[in-house]
């Protein structure tokens, strides 16, 4: 199978179902956004946690599998239905709270508000949460105009969220503290 299709030369692509999307729209936006998310996590795993924290590891490991659920539910136009198309439902979302619930237990009360950085494992998690926030910004766009299910909004924001207590644990199991914010003030 050749990679290339030469169909999108002209700036269209195909959604699952085979139907036709200008490379701009929304929805080609959003499950572009939610793979970039992918590939953050990716980096995040093989710059930091693939080389010691297994726990961090596998929980990223099954999130990367669930994103590309949702970026292939986010390609699935609607009216069309596609057995690449597993549709995400409120169980994820609760998996992610269960999962952050766990991690915080372990973490010291959060008194300010947290920089991104202290480890590199940390400042990955950091820039794959902000890619999150932008994901769901896109997928909170596309609804605006097309159906989309609310569990994709919710584990979106459930996952950003996992993604800063990931980041906050990174640097806690690494015995770094993290950096806060401190406020200027004036005079």
């Amino acid at each position: 199978m050749k990679i290339y299709t030469k169909r999108g030369d002209l700036g269209e692509t195909s959604l699952l179902g085979n139907v036709a999307a200008s490379k701009a729209s929304r929805r080609v936006t959003a499950y572009g956004e939610v793979d970039e998310l992918n590939a953050a996590i990716g980096l995040a795993r093989s710059l930091g946690t693939s080389h010691g924290d297994g726990e961090l590891d596998a929980i990223l490991a099954g999130l990367q599998s669930t994103l590309f659920e949702v970026g292939a539910e986010l390609a699935t136009p609607a009216g069309v239905t596609s057995k690449a198309s597993v549709p995400i439902g409120d169980e994820e979302a609760a998996l992610l709270e269960s999962i952050i619930d766990r991690l915080q237990e372990s973490l010291p009360a959060q008194k300010h508000f947290v920089l991104p950085g202290g480890t590199a494992t940390a400042a990955l998690l950091h820039q794959a949460r902000t890619v999150c926030r932008r994901a769901e910004r896109s997928v909170v766009a596309l609804s605006a105009d097309e159906p989309v299910a609310p569990a994709v909004l919710i584990f979106l924001n459930r996952l950003s969220d996992l993604l800063f207590v990931m980041a906050r644990s990174a640097n806690a199991r690494a015995g770094v503290e993290d950096v806060p914010w401190i406020a200027r003030r004036p005079g």
